[in-house]
C-alpha cells in the first residue's frame, strides 16, 4: 500500500450473492511484516480417534460447547458399529459456554460411541459429557440477556432459513435450518417448533436429521396433501409432505402421519438432481397439480425452475426464470383485497420480487424486479401454506449475531403480505399479524394531538423494554419528526421524505401529506413498518438495557397526530 501513503482509502469486501455473511477477522496498518501487535495462534498438538463409550440409559447426552474454540473436530456417533451421526463440534475443554443436547433416546439400552477424529491434546471434553432425561440449564433458557423476547430463536445453537412453514390441525409449524452443536453455521438439520398463534412457540425435537454421515438437510418447504394424491396417508392426522435439499443426493421428499413430529423418506428419493436447492411446494388448483419452485444454478445463471407433479413423486420440468437467487417462494395475492383481481408474486432469498401471472407451468412477469424489505439482516423468508384465514403470512431469517450466548440468530415477526395499488403500479406491503396484540400489557393512547417544537413529551409515561408504537401524523412542511424508543432514534425528514431508523435511511414518500408508522422494539432488533407496510425496515438494534423510555419531538413546525398509541408488551416466552 506504499504508493497510497497519505491518501484516504476504503477497503470494500463484496459478496456477489449477499444472502449470507462475511467474516473479516483483522486488518492492521503497519510498516512491519508481520505487525508486532498481530495476534499469534498457538500451535495445537492434535491426535486422532479419541473416543468414549456410553451405555445409553437416558434420553440426552449433554455435550460441552465452546463458542470460539481453538478447533472444531469431527465427532462421529456410532451405534452397533454403524455411524449414525457425523457433526463438526467446537468441544469445550473446561467450563463450557453452553451445553448442546444430543437426543439419543432411540438407542436406549445400546452402547453408543463418540469418536473424535482430531481433538486438542489433553482435552477433557469427552469426560464432561453427561447423560440426562432433562434439558440442562432449562431454568435460564429463553431468559438470556440478549435473547429476543418477541421473536423466535431456538433453545440452543444456530438457526438460519425458516423451512416448511405450514398450518395443520390447529398448529402453525415452523421448521428451520438448525445447527444444534454450535453458534455458527454447519451441521444442518431441520429444527421444529409449533404454535397456535405464531407468537408463542413451543420447541419440539429435531424433525429431520441428515440421511447419512456426509449429508446435510438444507432448506425446503411443507404442504398438506389434503386429497392424498401421494397415497401416503395412514391414520387420522393430516398428511404433511415436506421437500428439502439433501446435499449428498438432491431434492428429496418426506412425509408425516403424526402431525409433523417425525417424517418418513420417500423410497424414490431424490426426486430431482440438479445444481440447485431450496424446493418450494404448492398446490396449483386451476391446473390440479403440484408445483415445485426451486433455485437452479445451471449454466452459471441464477434461476427459479418450475417442475410439476400429479402425486409429489414424479416430477416434470416446465420452465425457468432468471434473476432470482436461493429460497424461492411463489404465492397469489388479491390487489387491494379484490378477489377478482389477483396477481402472482415470485420472490427469493433477498425478498426482492416480481409480480405477474402463473399458469402452473410458467411465471410471466408483468413488472421489473421490485425492492422487498428496506432494512438489513432479513433473509430467506417463506410464507405459510394453508393459513386457516386465507392470509399470506411470511416469516424471515433475522441474521442477528449475538456474542456470548447459547444461541445465534432469530426469526422475524410473522407478517401478513398484501398487494396494493400505487401510482407506480401494484406493490407488496408487510403488516404484523393481529395475533401479536395478545402480547400487549399496558396501553398509552394519546389520541389526536398537535405537537409544537419544544413541547412536553406526550410519551413521558411510557417505560418498558418491549414496546409497540402505532401512529399516523401530518409532519411539518419543513423539518423532522423524531421518535426515540429506548434510545434508538427513528426520524422522518419531510423535505427529503426519508425515514432514518438508527441512522439507516430509506425513502418513504408521504401519502396525502401523511405518514403512518408501526414499530416493534426487542432486545436486538427493531421492526419498522411505514406507509401502510409498503416500506418494511427490519433493523439490528441493541438498545442500552437501562434505556426504557419513549419520546417524540418535532422541529421546523407543528406535527399533527391523527393517532399516537404505545403499548408495553409481554415476552412471548411464557415458560422454558
Amino acid at each position: 500500500m506504499a504508493e497510497f501513503t497519505g491518501q484516504s482509502a476504503v477497503i470494500q469486501i463484496e459478496d456477489p450473492t449477499p444472502t449470507r455473511h462475511i467474516s473479516v477477522d483483522q486488518i492492521v496498518q503497519t510498516d512491519v511484516n508481520p505487525p508486532p501487535s498481530a495476534p499469534t495462534t498457538p500451535k495445537l498438538q492434535l491426535f486422532a480417534d479419541a473416543r468414549r463409550d456410553f451405555k445409553i440409559e437416558k434420553r440426552y447426552l449433554h455435550v460441552p460447547i465452546k463458542n470460539s474454540p481453538p478447533a472444531r473436530p469431527i465427532v462421529n456417533t456410532t451405534v452397533d458399529g454403524k455411524v449414525v451421526m457425523k457433526n463438526t463440534i467446537g468441544l469445550a475443554n473446561g467450563t463450557p459456554d453452553w451445553w448442546a443436547c444430543m437426543d439419543v433416546g432411540a438407542w436406549k439400552g445400546k452402547t453408543l460411541t463418540l469418536k473424535v477424529e482430531k481433538m486438542v491434546a489433553g482435552s477433557k471434553a469427552l469426560e464432561l459429557i453427561e447423560q440426562s432425561d432433562s434439558i440442562k440449564g432449562a431454568d435460564t433458557l429463553y431468559r438470556e440477556s440478549l435473547r429476543s423476547q418477541l421473536h423466535f430463536s431456538p433453545r440452543c445453537g444456530w438457526n438460519n432459513d425458516p423451512n416448511g412453514l405450514v398450518f395443520s390441525q390447529g398448529e402453525y409449524h415452523l421448521y428451520y435450518q438448525l445447527n444444534p452443536y454450535g453458534c455458527d453455521w454447519g451441521n444442518m438439520h431441520w429444527g421444529h417448533a409449533v404454535s397456535s398463534d405464531m407468537v408463542h412457540w413451543q420447541e419440539l425435537p429435531i424433525a429431520i436429521y441428515p440421511h447419512a454421515p456426509d449429508d446435510s438437510v438444507y432448506s425446503g418447504s411443507a404442504v398438506v396433501d389434503k386429497a392424498n394424491t401421494s397415497g401416503w396417508k395412514n391414520g387420522p392426522a393430516d398428511l404433511i409432505v415436506a421437500a428439502f435439499t439433501s446435499t449428498a443426493r438432491g431434492e428429496c421428499i418426506v412425509y408425516s402421519n403424526d402431525k409433523g413430529r417425525t417424517f418418513t423418506e420417500f423410497d424414490g428419493n431424490p426426486v430431482l438432481k440438479h445444481p440447485g436447492r431450496d424446493p418450494r411446494l404448492l398446490w396449483h388448483a386451476p391446473s390440479k397439480q403440484w408445483v415445485m419452485a426451486v433455485y437452479d444454478g445451471d449454466a452459471g445463471k441464477n434461476c427459479i425452475a418450475f417442475h410439476t407433479s400429479p402425486d409429489l413423486k414424479k416430477w416434470t420440468y416446465q420452465s425457468r426464470i432468471e434473476g432470482f437467487y436461493e429460497c424461492p417462494d411463489i404465492f397469489e395475492l388479491a390487489v387491494d383485497g379484490v378477489a377478482s383481481n389477483k396477481k402472482w408474486v415470485l420472490t427469493a432469498a433477498n425478498s426482492d420480487y416480481r409480480i405477474g401471472t402463473f399458469d402452473g407451468k410458467t411465471f410471466t412477469p408483468e413488472t421489473a424486479m421490485l425492492k422487498g424489505h428496506l432494512g438489513e439482516a432479513f433473509v430467506a423468508a417463506q410464507t405459510f401454506s394453508h393459513d386457516p384465514k386465507g392470509r399470506t403470512i411470511q416469516i424471515g431469517w433475522l441474521a442477528l449475531h449475538v456474542g456470548g450466548m447459547p444461541f445465534s440468530q432469530a426469526m422475524s415477526l410473522p407478517n401478513q403480505l398484501t398487494l396494493h395499488s400505487t401510482p407506480e403500479g401494484p406493490r407488496m406491503a408487510w403488516t404484523p399479524v393481529d395475533e401479536l396484540k395478545s402480547l400487549r400489557l399496558k396501553s398509552y393512547n394519546v389520541g389526536a394531538l398537535t405537537l409544537a417544537p419544544g413541547a412536553t413529551n406526550p410519551l413521558a409515561k411510557v417505560s418498558g423494554e418491549l414496546l409497540e408504537l402505532r401512529t399516523a401524523f401530518t409532519p411539518p412542511a419543513k423539518g423532522e419528526v423524531k421518535f426515540t424508543l429506548r434510545g434508538v432514534q427513528i426520524v422522518y425528514n419531510t423535505e427529503q421524505q426519508v425515514l432514518a431508523v438508527s441512522g439507516h435511511r430509506v425513502a418513504v414518500p408521504l401519502r396525502d401529506g401523511k405518514l403512518d408508522l408501526t414499530v416493534f422494539t426487542d432486545r436486538t432488533v427493531f421492526e419498522v413498518f411505514a406507509a401502510g407496510g409498503l416500506c418494511y425496515v427490519p433493523m439490528h438494534c441493541t438498545p442500552n438495557p437501562a434505556a426504557l423510555g419513549a419520546e417524540v419531538s418535532v422541529t421546523g413546525g407543528n406535527v399533527t397526530f391523527q393517532k399516537l398509541e404505545m403499548y408495553e408488551l409481554n415476552s412471548c416466552w411464557t415458560k422454558p
